[in-house]
């Protein structure tokens, strides 16, 4: 249907997607969208795109962009798109948000994208009787989808059940599944009713037979299915031989011998295994990159960038670093040493941010049916501020080791582009084909090779009952980890001042200098509670009574007892003053790393979300295959093969949280313990100082001047703000993900009274009082 027809009240409406969708960033590949009405293949993108060696890329303009369009509207006439709320949210109206929506809740989108992922919307009808009806305010995009209305078409005859040609299923002597998928000969069958995908509650009454679905879950746009209903249009062309060869046992074995054999760019990338378990099967070693040296660099066309050196380290080069090299090169000789034991063990390249872009579609289009970590947020102000470059190094370092850290992405023919290409040449040679690359969809499923019954039913059904529970379990407690975390770097600094303070104390007490205060711009000396003003006429006679000429802390000249204890408290004072330092600088930077490392952790439940719909839409397919009367013994198989995938990144999960949970909690004890190391040997030190012989030889000579005595006059207790990590991309209310210029410009199309305020960075503080 035309977007311009006109919609009547009386028309049913079904969900369409949004324009611009929060886990896939914008490329210049076309995608035809159908509606699922027709094909359950909802996401489908021209193939007609080839690899070619002398196409120019043209989509970094638009990927650096960081300009909106000037065209506001007029948010009293204008009307806005309609859609529909996914998920309850709960704004904050400081922030100019909507303060309640619920999901199902209808609404208007007046704008679109107003930077950072939200969208200015209004709140047209409210399900809750308490609602805000005619609210305007600001809406994450993932948390709403568009609607349009359509007309049933005269003349349709909407069967009551699927008609499916049914194939006899071969004898299950295989260890490796899924068979050969039978190719689409069929003509176009009818309108079908769809019924497969998550549920929306606000839909439960709808013109599909009283059910209404969710026709862009991840179960739909992934592929699976299709996959599940129809197979893949593409043949495998896996020998049958290769699909009975050996009981899974032995396949698991073999897989094993093979784990560090070099891959086959462009062929054996496109298959992926999984053992009894089930889990994946990495074909690749395990390696790490570091992201390291940003540097700005400025073009005439796209502008300013930043550049960052990205170093993959390998432990067992003679694999992974050929299979980088051969893959971003497959024309290079690589005969010429060999045999050389001087092999070496990096690879480094240089990439800017809408480099990362690129690698993230990819990715997503590749490998429809496993959980990517999400990609750090684009930033519009303060792109190039110290702080903030250092921040997105930080990020995008832990986004691509996320990346290497999956079996099977590790090995992906565009993740090896990305790491391994080091000639710009080639890069740009190389760069088209790799974004012209269509969806894979069903075929990635058509790919997945696994021992025969490897997956139980029930077993799967109570494993991701569980599973969802502890991922949501674990995204809440990691979330008020990180809102603790964060109070422990503020109690540091706070410990930092009291430790400071007591060695001015200190300071001021064997010095008779008065300890300024710090809680006004013009510091007055502090002074006993009983202490007489007449105490200043005098000045350096008050001074001279309590120090004497060698500087010690006694009203008699040459006294040594007075002289050694001076001396030895002052050393403590400036020890104390040293810790003070320890303090500050650990909250400042050991955890701030620490606090930063929490995100890796932070929301599973929505990163897992795409694995959890596909995984229960399928376990609801494979119960109408094996339903009596209705067997379907071909799709029963291929639903299967997706449980392998699902519970396989179930397996990934678990895997992966051990070792980061293990990786925070070491990390944060090896902080502590090289602090307090350091503190108890600046201690010990200090003690040392009251016992001889040390403390006999003080007697030695007057007492010089501390160096802190000068800061008596002017104390450093007021220190500068504590650094706050970059929100997580899924963070919500209150650790906000739009800056604050984003939030300068909707608070003007709201008719903010206010004055306008300064531009920021997203380096505000995270958490409210």
């Amino acid at each position: 249907m035309a977007s311009g027809e006109t919609l009547t009240p009386s028309q049913p409406a079904i969900i369409l997607p949004s324009t611009q969708p929060l886990s896939r960033p914008h490329t210049n590949v076309e995608l035809e969208f159908d509606s699922g009405i027709n094909s359950s293949t909802a996401w489908t993108a021209s193939d007609a795109a080839k690899r070619s060696s002398n196409a120019t890329p043209d989509i970094a303009p638009a990927l650096l962009s960081d300009d909106e369009g000037d065209d506001e509207p007029d948010l009293e006439s204008a009307e806005g798109q309609p859609a529909r709320a996914l998920y309850a949210f709960e704004g904050k109206p400081e922030f100019r948000e909507l303060v309640c929506v619920e999901a199902g809740d209808e609404l208007e989108v007046l704008k679109e994208d107003v930077g950072d992922g939200w969208s200015l919307v209004k709140l047209a009808k409210c399900r809750n009787v308490n609602g805000h009806e005619g609210e305007i305010g600001l809406l994450p995009q993932s948390y709403y989808t568009f609607t349009a209305d359509f007309v049933k078409l005269s003349g349709v005859v909407i069967p009551s059940l699927h008609t499916r040609t049914k194939s006899r299923r071969e004898a299950s002597g295989s260890s490796i599944t899924p068979r050969g998928s039978p190719t689409r000969t069929a003509p176009a069958a009818p309108l079908i009713p769809q019924t497969t995908g998550e549920w929306f509650p606000s839909f439960r009454r709808s013109l599909l037979g009283g059910r209404s679905l969710n026709r862009f879950s991840s179960f739909v746009t992934s592929g699976a299915e299709d996959f599940v209903l129809h197979g893949s249009a593409e043949e495998e062309t896996v020998s049958q031989s290769a699909h009975s060869r050996a009981a899974s046992t032995a396949s698991a074995e073999e897989g094993e011998s093979n784990r560090g054999s070099v891959l086959n760019p462009g062929a054996d990338a496109e298959k992926h295994f999984v053992e009894t378990g089930p889990a994946w099967r990495s074909k690749l070693p395990a390696f790490h990159v570091l992201v390291h040296s940003p540097s700005k660099r400025s073009s005439g066309i796209a502008g300013p960038y930043t550049v960052y050196t990205l170093t993959s380290v390998f432990n067992s080069p003679d694999a992974s670093l050929a299979h980088l090299r051969s893959s971003s090169d497959p024309y290079a000789d690589n005969e010429e040493g060999a045999d050389d034991p001087a092999e070496p063990t990096s690879i480094t390249v240089q990439r800017r941010f809408s480099h990362f872009v690129v690698l993230h579609t990819a990715l997503t289009r590749r490998l429809p049916g496993i959980a990517l970590p999400p990609l750090p947020e684009k930033q519009y102000a303060g792109r190039f501020n110290d702080d903030f470059v250092e921040a997105r190094r930080g990020d995008l370092e832990r986004y691509i080791n996320r990346v290497v850290r999956h079996p099977v992405a590790r090995y992906a023919e565009v993740l090896t582009f990305f790491l391994g290409c080091e000639s710009d040449a080639e890069w740009k040679k190389q760069l088209p084909y790799y974004l012209s690359l269509p969806p894979k969809g069903p075929s990635f499923y058509a790919q997945i090779y696994h021992p025969a019954f490897n997956v139980d039913a029930d077993d799967a059904t109570d494993a991701i009952d569980r599973f969802v529970g502890h991922t949501k379990a674990v995204g809440k407690g990691v979330q008020g980890l990180r809102n603790t975390f964060g109070r422990v770097r503020e109690a540091r600094i706070e410990m930092s001042k009291a430790e400071r303070l007591l060695s001015y104390s200190l300071l001021s007490l064997i010095t008779a200098k008065p300890l300024a205060s710090s809680s006004s711009n013009n510091p007055t000396p502090s002074r006993p509670n009983n202490q007489d003003s007449d105490d200043d006429e005098g000045g350096a006679d008050a001074r001279r009574g309590h120090v004497n000429a060698d500087g010690a802390w006694c009203w008699r000249e040459n006294c040594e007892d007075c002289l050694r204890l001076t001396k030895a408290v002052q050393r403590t004072a400036e020890t104390v003053i040293s810790i003070a330092d320890l303090f500050d600088d650990h909250a400042r930077r050991k955890q701030l790393v620490t606090h930063e490392a929490l995100k890796n952790v932070a929301h599973p439940a929505t990163i897992y979300a795409p694995v959890i719909d596909t995984h229960r839409s399928t376990l609801s397919r494979y119960q109408e295959a094996i339903r009596d009367g209705q067997e379907d013994e071909e799709m029963a198989a291929r639903c299967e093969t997706v449980l392998n995938t699902t519970m396989a990144e179930m397996d990934t999960f678990h895997t992966q949280k051990v070792e980061d949970f293990q990786a925070l909690a070491k990390d944060h004890l090896d902080g502590e313990i090289a602090l307090y190391e350091q503190i108890l040997l600046r201690l010990r030190n200090a003690r040392a100082t009251f016992d001889d012989p040390t403390y006999a030889s003080l007697s030695h000579g007057p007492n010089p001047p501390s160096m802190y005595e000068r800061e008596l006059e002017a104390p450093r207790l007021n220190s500068q703000p504590l650094t706050q990590p970059c929100p997580h991309v899924f963070d919500s209310a209150p650790i906000r993900p739009v800056s604050v210029a984003i939030q300068e410009g909707v608070g003007m199309l709201l008719g903010s009274s206010g004055g306008p305020a300064g531009r920021g960075s997203v380096f505000g503080r995270l958490w409210s009082p």
